[in-house]
């Protein structure tokens, strides 16, 4: 493998505004990004790559490589979550096992914008359907891991769980509907419309992206300190399991596309886990599962862990396997 795509991840400026946010917190510096400025920072990112990735769409004709890729991503999304959950079962309570494996499952947004400046840097492009196939990647590993709290969960007494409100609120959920909706208005904008936005969806978006890594380095750094009260085996899973769910869909992908970068995502995808749509959906559908394990094992190691040592093995792998 070339060490030197690692070693230029390592030194990328987003990323060490991450490493800056982590080192804040344990220097005890007051330095945060207000809630307000973050939300709206988030919200323009998925409406930047919605938007161009509508537009990249719309230089597209669906193929059949398009539509096995999105019917790939959609199993990428079931799978993952059904296996880890009896892996998880092992050593943690059924609720904790259900949301853990529902985050690994879906997908991180964050991560996936990260890996599009990736590419970027790299002189290539993300094709449009990639955006569409995320987008659909969110919800079924939510449905997914419900399910199995359900089957699995032995308490008499414990509340059932209503599938339908998650599917709606699966569908409904903001960065999901934002980057759907950005999505195909950028599919229906023609060149010159689009044209008149490009220096606020394109010449911005590395500086908006440093900004809001250096918040979830912030984020991850205070949530660090309780996740090492619950044991080992937490933190290897969010170190092992990611890797290896993005080498072996990066070997996979090969059934459905032969895209270097096409590879590159749907490897990113798998390895990414939800630390925005899963919080979400199990606070209102499975209270008793334990906030303080899932998000800052996909927030504070999972993601670490995909920007600096995961994406160049699995760019590597996209190009020679």
């Amino acid at each position: 493998m070339n060490f030197n795509l690692l070693f230029e991840n390592l030194t990328n400026p987003a990323l060490l505004f991450f490493v800056l946010g982590i080192v804040s917190v344990y220097l005890k510096s007051d330095l945060e990004i207000p809630p307000n400025s973050s939300k709206f920072i988030s919200l323009y990112l998925l409406f930047a790559i919605g938007f161009k990735g509508g537009q990249e769409l719309s230089h597209e004709a669906f193929t059949s490589e398009i539509g096995w890729s999105m019917l790939f991503g959609i199993f990428i999304s079931l799978f993952i979550p059904l296996y880890t959950f009896f892996i998880l079962k092992r050593k943690l309570s059924v609720a904790d096992s259900g949301a853990i494996a529902a985050a690994y499952g879906s997908v991180s947004a964050v991560t996936f914008v990260t890996a599009v400046s990736y590419l970027e840097s790299h002189q290539l492009t993300l094709h449009g359907h990639m955006v569409a196939i995320m987008a659909l990647m969110e919800s079924p590993a939510i449905i997914i891991g419900l399910v199995l709290i359900s089957l699995f969960n032995k308490e008499e007494n414990s509340t059932k769980i209503k599938i339908h409100s998650v599917i709606k609120h699966s569908l409904t959920n903001g960065s999901v509907l934002l980057i759907l909706g950005s999505l195909i208005i950028g599919y229906m904008a023609n060149a010159k419309q689009a044209e008149g936005i490009k220096p606020f969806t394109n010449d911005l978006f590395k500086g908006f992206l440093a900004i809001f890594l250096l918040d979830m380095g912030i984020t991850s750094g205070k949530k660090l300190k309780a996740f090492f009260s619950f044991g080992v085996f937490p933190l290897v899973f969010a170190i092992i399991i990611p890797l290896i769910n993005g080498c072996i869909f990066t070997m996979l992908s090969s059934l459905v596309t032969h895209d270097t970068t096409n590879r590159f995502i749907f490897a990113v995808l798998a390895a990414s886990a939800s630390y925005i749509a899963v919080p979400a959906a199990m606070k209102i559908s499975v209270p008793k599962a334990n906030p303080g394990l899932y998000l800052p094992m996909a927030l504070a190691v999972t993601f670490p862990i995909n920007i600096t040592v995961g994406m160049p093995i699995y760019f590597w792998l996209a190009q020679h396997f």
